[in-house]
């Protein structure tokens, strides 16, 4: 282990000791990703001591970091790792460096209300969701373990407490610079500015506009992430500033959802009751997210230079959300005639129900025979109308057929992680039974390719399935 973060000093949070479980058992490891950070796997009884709190290895030194943030859109002051705890970071052989958290490890200074624990259903969700995104090329943190127990953690119900391994480059949001900033600690903020460049963004560090360069950065990737977000139906339910990451990676896992039918306005979210943190009002929250994060730079950027960087969202966001619509499509390329298209076929889309996943991976195959698509476009009229027009638009804006559908899907996932599969997991992992997980994990690795004995896995989700809202409480 190093401990670059928490050797930071006094003021950036706390140390921890995790309190562990009692007889504790492995439910899922993630076996690719602990070679890849160059975990010993010789050692079983070990790395399950570790991974359920027991034990703290030699060289980490746990560590709870604070931060605040705005929830919904209010200002919260101080926020923190209520259930995190930070053991250290991790160089691969490869001079590659990961954080290693334990998420459920119990109560620190910042759990606030809580009890600082996670409870099973919550820690799947993030488990496998993760490994999801991270399978559909999408940036994101990495899951590690699942350790169960029979510890009781108390939420609506009496529920068994879990604890989740979580692997990152850094889990740096744009709450730490909101907490300095507010708390008029300027030293403190520059200091952890400086830090954040030089450990993940060190090509910046020797610049004298270094800080500019890095809140450009943090926008742009920003932008490119919520494009990819949007590209795969992909809900993330609670989009608090503090819950952005500055490497535009996804970050926890609550309430999330990806679209069964397509619905500009899917809310995942129970306690979304106004549908701020909806699909659609995705981009422009993460826009507003990043204007909260920009004002922590006041007293070190002019409003111009912030503004300069925030003037880059939209046209990042446009550009990578436009191209990766038109290769769900098949086009080579967008313009307005395309865009018009495609745009169009999603408010269809929207006011036949259709299947958002389906209907893509369906226009993959698509041979021109428009009863292939009677599930997505349901009025004859309008499907034939539509077929002539898209026939029309591969004709000048695509490659040949073979290649097209190779191309497409390539970009379209046949599997992706649906509520309702979620579901099925949790509530049979609650009675004892891990199999599922393990069968989604393995189902979420392979997002793009056919895999015949998981045919299933592709239907559209029953009825209960497309009406599940997710709670926020873990």
């Amino acid at each position: 282990f190093e401990n670059t973060f928490s050797d930071l000093g006094e003021g950036f949070g706390a140390f921890v000791q995790p309190e562990g479980f009692e007889n504790p058992h492995m439910i899922a490891f993630n076996t690719d990703l602990a070679k890849e950070i160059g975990l010993d796997l010789s050692c079983d009884a070990s790395l399950l001591a570790v991974l359920a709190g027991n034990d703290v290895p030699a060289g980490a030194k746990p560590f709870s970091s604070v931060y605040s943030g705005h929830q919904f859109g209010g200002y919260s002051p101080q926020l923190g790792d209520g259930r995190a705890l930070l053991l250290g970071e991790v160089v691969n052989e490869k001079g590659e460096r990961w954080d290693l958290q334990l998420k459920g490890a119990g109560l620190t200074p910042f759990s606030r209300m809580g009890d600082g624990r996670a409870v099973l259903r919550s820690v799947i969700r993030e488990y496998l969701g993760s490994e999801a995104m991270f399978h559909l090329g999408i940036p994101t943190t990495r899951a590690l373990s699942i350790v169960g127990s029979d510890h009781p953690v108390y939420r609506e119900q009496v529920e068994n407490g879990a604890m989740m391994g979580r692997v990152a480059e850094a889990h740096i949001r744009f709450g730490h610079f909101e907490y300095f900033y507010h708390t008029e600690q300027n030293e403190k903020f520059e200091q952890f500015l400086n830090y954040t460049i030089e450990r993940c963004f060190p090509e910046f560090s020797d610049k004298v506009n270094k800080y500019s360069l890095f809140l450009n950065e943090v926008v742009v990737r920003t932008a490119a992430l919520i494009a990819q977000w949007q590209s795969v139906g992909f809900t993330h339910g609670v989009m608090n500033t503090d819950n952005m990451s500055v490497l535009g990676d996804t970050i926890d896992y609550g309430p999330y959802g990806f679209m069964d039918d397509y619905q500009a306005m899917y809310i995942p979210n129970h306690s979304d009751h106004n549908g701020r943190y909806s699909y659609a009002h995705q981009p422009e929250i993460a826009m507003w997210n990043l204007q909260r994060f920009a004002d922590s730079f006041a007293n070190v950027l002019s409003k111009v230079e912030t503004d300069e960087c925030l003037s880059n969202y939209v046209s990042t966001f446009n550009t990578t959300y436009s191209t990766l619509l038109a290769a769900k499509f098949g086009f080579t390329e967008y313009n307005d005639t395309t865009l018009d298209f495609m745009f169009g076929t999603l408010k269809t889309l929207g006011a036949n129900k259709a299947d958002f996943t389906n209907f893509f991976r369906a226009l993959s195959s698509f041979d021109g025979d428009e009863t292939k698509l009677e599930d997505f476009i349901v009025s004859s009229g309008d499907r034939e109308n539509w077929v002539t027009d898209y026939l029309m638009l591969l004709h000048d804006y695509a490659p040949d057929v073979a290649e097209r559908h190779v191309a497409m899907k390539a970009v379209n996932p046949k599997y992706i992680l649906r509520n309702y599969l979620l579901q099925n997991a949790i509530e049979k992992a609650e009675a004892g039974d891990y199999s599922e997980i393990e069968k989604l994990h393995s189902l979420v690795q392979r997002p793009f390719d056919e895999q015949p004995e998981m045919e299933e896995y592709a239907n559209v989700a029953p009825d209960w399935g497309k009406k599940l809202i997710i709670s926020c409480s873990s």
